[in-house]
């Protein structure tokens, strides 16, 4: 997430919760966008609600005006393709002034604002399509920046011409590298900017509104943000529905829609071929249906695409993390279904005989995420499940089959239920304090586990990554303060903060529907003092990985709340790990790694990822963009062909399989997942073997 703005921007609006059931795109006003007097009173309650109860007291004032517009225009023209110096400075005339509206409800600024970008937009369309009437020299030697989000605006129509010929030629090489014909690239150009332009056009007065309104929430905190009353039905319609996705989150970047995160168990999880940071840019239904371009399209409308009926096909046209200027695109073939409970459920296996642990048994609990049947339990359900009941059941299965230690693996673990955090971390711990909730007045109350018995007492160890949030974040950290188990792994995501949805109806009845205010009002401590906010749980045994990416964190968010620390609760610390050891389990561990085939491998992979990461620039001489990036590619397949014959997988499938209906074998997919658990494993066991002498 190198810029939050670019997530919230206008043209491809990200629905304010970002769920696995998004919301429907908005009816279309063919009308001249108005401001209403109801949404004057929805800007009145919303300012008046955070400047009163959000966590972070941040007055509304000429400082917070000048972010608020700041904000807006970047959500307008997250790239700076649209918008020249001289409307920038046209529209300063409100960085003082936009406090004084907002509290006084009158919002015609952001209209104002929004007329002259959809003018420009018709203007850059306009000159797009006629690009398309003549021919690209992909001989010549110039360059593309294609990431514009810190770049000046540009001051000039010949200046925005000019980068326009670029991003069309950009646009044409792309679709041609990836074995499209000449012909077929320009119809789908031509649709994909005349798309740009109808949807623009189909923005009404409540998308208007609601990004407005969020770039003021926005300028305040990242998970704080509003639903307009026909987003917010569409929400609780679309939470109804019986239709089934691919269990992905996606979230918009610029023109693309990314793949946000995996769900544990979903269709694109168990394919094997979908991962976080994929730009997915098009779409098709069925085994034959037409794939159609989605490059530039609302959120909303990519979401109703992928989602459909459980069991039908839908075909998605795939570029992989980090590799915007690939030759080929990836062909994944997909069948919907629903996320069920058992999918996400805990489970457990066993590791043993690897090289290096000798006889040690070690046992692995996978927790997907903080699960609890509230149906279920209020139905009257005594076998009702949850995380803490799977999971004590998991703990006694093992325990009867002889393990030596247990790994918990947090990792894509993105949270959910508090209260199962706060048990689950019982059962390791007993009765104690888990986890201190601060709210917006100050108050402090402590969470605790109320479950006497321990129901495991031996080695433990918790793996975590980037993408263990929250919930998760709570369970490692306390299981770390007590000095219970070691903490393996990368740095934890970062999310310590506590959101609740406002209904906005109760505030003035009878006015109609006002829609909905994700409001953060509290932020988790740690049972030492410490948040998680921010900088995440740190892990006692850090992967020796050449880098690690801060892009899908907390900390790369705008107006992130930042680190803190408030008083400690008061517990009992275990003792059952000795951070003196730490160092001496670190060396181990990086000794082995460094020669490990799998994790050499994961590392070259982040070593590239970083290259890409850090380029914002594309060549457009098609014999150097098919090559710039074809020996490095053609290096770490078959680093990962080597890995998975050295795992047993005899004939591992290209990860660039052609073939639609094609997936990766599911060992293939298990033992790239493996990697960093078994080496989980071989460090529990050093911390046996060096705690016994």
């Amino acid at each position: 997430m190198k810029n939050m703005s670019r997530h919230w921007s206008l043209l491809w609006l990200l629905p304010t919760l970002m769920s696995l059931t998004l919301v429907q795109a908005a009816e279309v006003n063919k009308l001249q966008p108005v401001a209403s007097e109801q949404m004057a009173k929805i800007a009145m309650i919303v300012t008046g609600i955070v400047e009163r109860y959000h966590y972070k007291k941040v007055p509304l004032n000429n400082a917070l005006s000048a972010k608020v517009l700041a904000r807006y225009l970047d959500m307008l023209d997250p790239n700076r393709s649209f918008f020249l110096q001289s409307d920038i400075n046209s529209f300063a005339v409100y960085k003082n002034s936009l406090d004084d509206f907002l509290h006084k409800g009158k919002i015609q600024p952001a209209f104002t604002m929004f007329n002259v970008y959809r003018e420009r937009v018709q203007e850059r369309v306009s000159y797009a399509l006629s690009l398309l009437k003549s021919d690209f020299d992909f001989t010549k030697n110039e360059t593309y920046v294609f990431d514009r989000s810190k770049e000046p605006w540009l001051t000039s129509t010949k200046e925005m011409n000019e980068n326009w010929r670029k991003r069309v030629k950009n646009d044409f090489l792309s679709l041609r590298l990836a074995d499209k014909k000449d012909s077929d690239i320009r119809d789908t150009l031509i649709k994909r900017y005349q798309g740009l332009e109808r949807r623009i056009n189909q923005f009404d007065a409540e998308d208007i509104f609601q990004t407005f309104i969020n770039a003021y929430t926005l300028s305040i905190e990242p998970h704080t943000g509003y639903m307009s009353p026909s987003t917010s039905e569409n929400f609780d319609i679309s939470m109804r529905l019986s239709l089934e996705g691919i269990g992905a989150v996606l979230r918009s970047d610029n023109e693309f829609t990314v793949v946000q995160s995996v769900v544990e168990g979903g269709p694109a999880e168990l394919s094997g071929q979908i991962h976080t940071g994929d730009k997915i840019v098009g779409v098709a239904q069925g085994l034959d249906g037409k794939m159609e371009d989605i490059v530039g399209w609302r959120l909303q409308d990519v979401v109703d695409k992928i989602r459909g009926p459980k069991g039908s096909v839908v075909r998605l046209e795939v570029i992989p993390h980090g590799l915007t200027g690939a030759v080929k695109h990836k062909l994944v073939t997909i069948v919907r279904n629903q996320i069920k409970l058992e999918d996400q459920a805990a489970r457990k296996l066993v590791i043993q005989n690897l090289e290096g642990m000798g006889k040690t048994k070690i046992g692995v609990i996978i927790i997907p995420g903080f699960y609890r049947d509230f149906r279920g339990e209020s139905s009257g359900d005594r076998n009702f499940r949850s995380t803490t009941r799977d999971v004590e059941r998991l703990l006694d299965e093992l325990k009867s089959e002889g393990v030596d230690g247990i790994v918990i693996d947090l990792r894509d673990n993105g949270g959910g239920s508090l209260s199962e955090a706060t048990s689950l971390t019982g059962l390791f711990v007993g009765r104690g304090p888990v986890v201190q909730v601060k709210d917006s007045f100050g108050k402090t109350e402590v969470e605790r586990a109320s479950d006497r018995t321990v129901a495991y007492a031996g080695p433990l160890a918790i793996l975590v990554d980037s993408n263990s949030a929250s919930a998760s974040e709570i369970f490692a950290g306390a299981i770390q303060d007590y000095k219970r188990g070691i903490i393996i792994g990368e740095p934890t995501f970062g999310k310590g903060t506590v959101q609740t949805l406002v209904d906005l109806n109760r505030f003035s009845p009878g006015a109609g529907n006002m829609g909905k205010l994700r409001l953060t009002m509290a932020q988790f401590f740690r049972v030492n003092g410490a948040s998680t906010q921010n900088r995440g749980v740190i892990p006692d045994i850090a992967f020796s990985f050449s880098h690690y990416s801060k892009d899908q964190r907390e900390s790369s968010l705008d107006n992130a709340l930042p680190w803190a620390k408030i008083a400690p609760a008061r517990y009992k610390i275990k003792n059952d790990v000795n951070p003196k050891l730490y160092p001496r389990l670190r060396a181990l561990s990086e000794e082995r790694t460094k020669k490990d085939v799998g994790f050499v491998m994961l590392d070259h992979q982040r070593q590239w990822l970083k290259i890409l990461e850090n380029n914002k620039m594309l060549t457009l001489n098609e014999k150097q963009r098919r090559a710039i990036s074809g020996e490095q590619e053609k290096s770490l397949k078959e680093e990962r062909r080597q890995y998975l014959q050295s795992v047993g997988i005899k004939n591992p499938k290209p990860q660039d399989e052609e073939d639609p209906d094609s997936v990766v074998n599911e060992d293939e997919r298990k033992a790239i997942s493996q990697i960093q658990l078994n080496e989980a494993a071989r460090i529990l066991t050093d911390l046996i073997t060096v705690t016994a002498k």
